[in-house]
């Protein structure tokens, strides 16, 4: 199991950081996405993570200002959220895959996402 936390409201400018700890299995052998859904938009990917901390990508809509980070000893991902813009508002959720959509999607494991709201 996935479970996203840590989101909350701020205000643009400022920072936040959700952590997707996982249980049940190892985190370690698992690619862990971040992935964030508007109300009304479709759920698009935001960064991803290899098990070796390796960093698969960033939404262009994030580079430079989110940066995503493991800790295999607690099983946790993190994604730190700077410079936050109004835009960034969405519901975030992980999931053990880099891909929004499609088989891949499908088939992995997510989290119940968390609320971040950014205020302008």
């Amino acid at each position: 199991q996935l479970q996203a936390s840590g989101g909350g409201l701020v205000q643009a400018g400022g920072s936040l950081r959700v952590s997707c700890a996982v249980s049940g299995f190892t985190s370690d052998y698992y690619t862990i996405g971040w992935f964030r859904q508007a109300p009304g938009k479709e759920r698009e990917g935001v960064a991803c993570i290899q098990n070796s901390g390796s960093v698969t990508y960033y939404a262009d809509s994030v580079q430079g200002r989110f940066t995503v980070s493991r800790d295999n000893a607690k099983n946790t991902v993190y994604l730190q959220m700077n410079s936050l813009k109004v835009e960034d508002t969405a519901v975030y959720y992980c999931a053990t895959t880099c891909v929004a959509a499609g088989p891949d999607a499908d088939s992995a494991s997510w989290g119940q996402g968390t609320q971040v709201t950014v205020s302008s």
